[in-house]
């Protein structure tokens, strides 16, 4: 398989042109009614369609949450696959947020079905789940490298219930969290300019410094708008990694919708602000 540019590569390369905003496309039911749409296929595709003409060509990345489109079947996987293609050849990188984690031949079928280069939902990036042992991700680490893809790894999140495993101590002394950031610095070693394994950790979370957070990968932030997090809070949480964060706004942005220009709007503000935060670190 001829795979593409590797993902760091290409992703250090967006985020310099286009400032290293993420949106999510989360199309819950809530939002769906917000927009004045039905939950349906119908306004699961009109929704996805209406983000991505709106933003697809103008910020770095492209996160859709594949749970709010498989939850409708065939159709809405349906949708996916179109608003994954289309995203792409506006010029945004895609992370498909689907957090897969498995063993063997089954972490080897979901890395097929998202990183392998002739699948239907081919994406940029996937993110995934070591919580069966950073090992059992082999296979999905193994294609995106052939296929110039990426993984963003669950090290450091910000949902409440996360401490109580990623902050466990091992029989070494390291956090599980600090133990799967080690293997991300390990995959990216000698990578040039960015890694393409990433780590998923909340903007969230305060003070992270007793973390070694800069692992040579790009570090997916999920937290800013709705979740309360800032542009401002970036620097002080992530340190010297702050140039790879790659923070993603979902609510905060989608909620601006369902008018184009006000949900561009709305990303170009946030795109200025994580550009001044990080201006000023």
């Amino acid at each position: 398989m001829t795979g593409l540019e590797p993902f760091g590569a290409r992703l250090r390369r967006v985020m310099d042109e286009r400032g290293p905003l993420c949106v999510g496309i989360d199309p819950h039911a809530s939002l769906l009614a917000e927009w004045g749409l039905g939950d349906t296929v119908d306004g699961l595709e009109r929704f996805s369609r209406t983000v991505v003409e709106a933003v697809a060509g103008r910020v770095a990345v492209l996160k859709p949450q594949s749970a709010f489109f498989e939850r409708f079947g065939s159709r809405g996987v349906a949708v996916l696959e179109t608003t994954v293609r289309e995203a792409r050849e506006a010029g945004a990188l895609v992370v498909m947020d689907a957090k897969r984690g498995d063993i063997g031949s089954t972490m080897a079928a979901y890395a097929e079905a998202f990183l392998h280069k002739d699948a239907p939902l081919f994406s940029d990036a996937l993110t995934v789940s070591p919580y069966l042992g950073y090992g059992s991700l082999s296979p999905a680490v193994a294609l995106a490298r052939e296929s110039g893809a990426g993984l963003f790894v669950l090290a450091l999140t910000s949902n409440p219930e996360g401490g109580e495993v990623q902050h466990a101590v091992r029989a070494d002394g390291r956090t599980v969290g600090a133990t799967v950031l080690g293997h991300l610095a390990l995959e990216n070693a000698g990578e040039e300019p960015l890694g393409s394994f990433g780590a998923v950790v909340g903007a969230t979370l305060g003070d992270l410094s007793s973390y070694d957070l800069d692992m040579g990968g790009p570090i997916l932030a999920p937290g800013i708008g709705a979740q309360g997090a800032t542009p401002a809070d970036l620097p002080a949480v992530f340190g010297r990694a702050v140039r790879n964060v790659v923070p993603n706004v979902s609510r905060g942005v989608l909620r601006h919708g369902p008018d184009a220009a006000a949900l561009r709007d709305a990303s170009e503000r946030f795109a200025d602000e994580i550009r001044a935060a990080l201006t000023s670190a």
